[in-house]
C-alpha cells in the first residue's frame, strides 16, 4: 500500500510517499525556519502564505521522487489537527481536492500520532548496525527489519515545540494520555531560554550546539514539583531568567531581552548546558515514574522535534536501555514531515479506521490525541 502523506501543521510544507507504513519512497520538506529566524518565532499568517506557494511543487516532487503516478497511490493522508489554523487549512484543502479529483480514500491524521509513528519508519542503517552488534548477518531481510519496531504495550514521550505528553499505547491507534504539561511545552521552554541567552531561533538546536562547550553542572536549576506524571516548564524558564540576572548582578526588573548583551561566551555556554541537563532530567524522571506505574511496558518511544536532541538520546539510552528497548526516530524525522503522516495513516487503516469524507473534513487547532 502506497500512501501520500501531507503535513502543514506549522512551518514545514511536507509531502512523502510511504509503502506499507515503513518504506520511504520519497520525502520532501520545505522549511520556513530561515523566514522566522529573523522574528524569533512563527508568524501564522506568513506561514500559511508560504504553504500556499510551496504546496503543489512539494507534492509533485514527492510523487516524482517516488516514481509514482496517481494510479499507483492507494490513499492520501493529511494532518488535520492540531496546529496553526491557516497552515492546516492549506494542507487539508489540497488533500481534499486531490482525493476528489483522483478518487482516492482520504485519511485525516492527528499530528501527535504521526510523530509517534515516525518510529516505525524503516531505518536500514540503524538495523544493520544493530544486527552487527548482535553478531547477526549484515544482510537485511524483512523478518529482521520487523523485529526492530516498538513492541506493545509502550510509553511514548511526545516532546515538541507545542506539546509535552506521555502516551500509553496498548496497540496501534490506541492512545491514552497519562501525563501532560500544565503550561509551556519543553520545546517552547528551549525557545524562550534561547532568547534569554541571545541564541538564534529555533532554540532546541541552538542550545544543544552551545551546550557542547559548556559545564552542565555550573548552575543548579530547580525541578518543578508537579504531582503525578504531569509537567510544568514555565517555572524552569523563569528560574533560568533569575539565575542569569543574579549571575550578572542585575535586578529582576532588568529586561530579559537585554541580558544577552551582558553575558560572556562562557556564561552563555554554561547556562545552555545547565538548562539542557535539567530539562532532560525532568523528562527522564517522569518516564521512570510512568514505568513504576506500568511495569508491563516493553518499549519506550520518543517523538517530536525535541527528540532530535543528541544529549537526550544519550541519556535516555543510558538510563533505560538495560531494561527496555528505547526508540528514537531518525533525527530528520523528529521534525515535521510527510512520511510520519503516511505511516500513521497506514497503521490506522490496519486498526480498522475508515476513510473520511473529503467534503466534510474539518480542521482543529486544538484537539486531544485521544479523540
Amino acid at each position: 500500500m502506497k500512501i501520500l502523506g501531507i503535513e502543514t501543521s506549522c512551518d514545514e510544507t511536507a509531502a512523502a510517499v510511504v509503502e506499507n507504513g515503513s518504506k520511504i519512497l520519497s520525502n520532501v520538506v520545505v522549511s520556513q525556519i530561515d523566514i522566522f529566524a529573523e522574528y524569533g518565532g512563527v508568524i501564522p499568517e506568513v506561514a500559511a502564505r508560504s504553504h500556499l506557494e510551496a504546496m503543489m511543487p512539494v507534492v509533485n516532487k514527492a510523487l516524482k521522487d517516488a516514481s509514482c503516478s496517481w494510479d499507483e497511490i492507494d490513499a492520501i493522508a493529511v494532518t488535520h489537527a492540531p496546529g496553526l489554523l491557516g497552515s492546516l487549512l492549506i494542507g487539508t484543502l489540497t488533500a481534499r481536492t486531490m482525493a476528489v479529483l483522483h478518487e482516492k480514500p482520504l485519511y485525516a491524521t492527528h499530528h501527535l500520532k504521526s510523530h509517534v509513528y515516525a518510529n516505525w519508519l524503516q531505518r536500514p542503517k540503524d538495523i544493520e548496525s544493530e544486527l552487527a552488534l548482535r553478531g547477526a548477518s549484515p544482510s537485511l531481510t524483512n523478518s529482521d527489519s520487523t523485529s526492530f519496531v516498538p513492541q506493545f504495550p509502550l510509553l511514548a514521550m511526545v516532546i515538541s515545540g507545542g506539546h509535552t505528553q506521555i502516551l500509553y499505547m496498548r496497540g496501534h491507534d490506541q492512545f491514552e494520555i497519562i501525563g501532560t504539561t500544565h503550561d509551556d511545552a519543553v520545546g517552547e521552554c528551549f525557545d524562550k531560554v534561547a532568547k534569554i541567552l541571545g541564541l538564534p531561533y529555533p532554540g532546541g538546536p541552538s542550545i544543544a550546539k552551545e551546550a557542547l562547550r559548556g559545564d552542565e553542572n555550573r548552575y543548579k536549576l530547580p525541578h518543578p514539583h508537579v504531582e503525578g506524571l504531569d509537567f510544568s516548564f514555565s517555572g524552569l524558564k523563569t528560574a533560568v531568567l533569575r539565575a542569569v540576572q543574579k549571575e550578572l548582578g542585575l535586578p529582576i526588573s532588568h529586561p530579559s531581552h537585554d541580558l544577552k548583551n551582558h553575558l560572556t561566551d562562557g556564561m552563555r555556554a554554561d547556562f545552555a548546558a545547565s538548562f539542557q541537563k535539567t530539562a532532560i532530567d525532568i523528562l527522564n524522571e517522569k518516564i521512570k515514574m510512568a514505568l513504576q506505574e506500568h511495569p508491563e511496558i516493553k518499549s519506550i518511544v520518543f517523538a517530536g522535534g525535541v527528540s532530535a536532541n543528541q544529549k537526550l538520546r544519550e541519556e535516555a539510552k543510558k538510563v533505560f536501555d538495560k531494561e527496555y528497548t528505547v526508540y528514537f526516530p531518525e533525527p530528520k524525522f523528529s521534525g515535521d514531515n510527510g512520511a510520519m503522516v503516511a505511516a500513521a495513516a497506514f497503521y490506522e487503516i490496519q486498526a480498522g479506521v475508515k476513510p473520511t469524507d473529503p467534503y466534510k473534513l474539518n480542521i482543529y487547532p486544538r484537539i486531544s490525541v485521544e479523540s
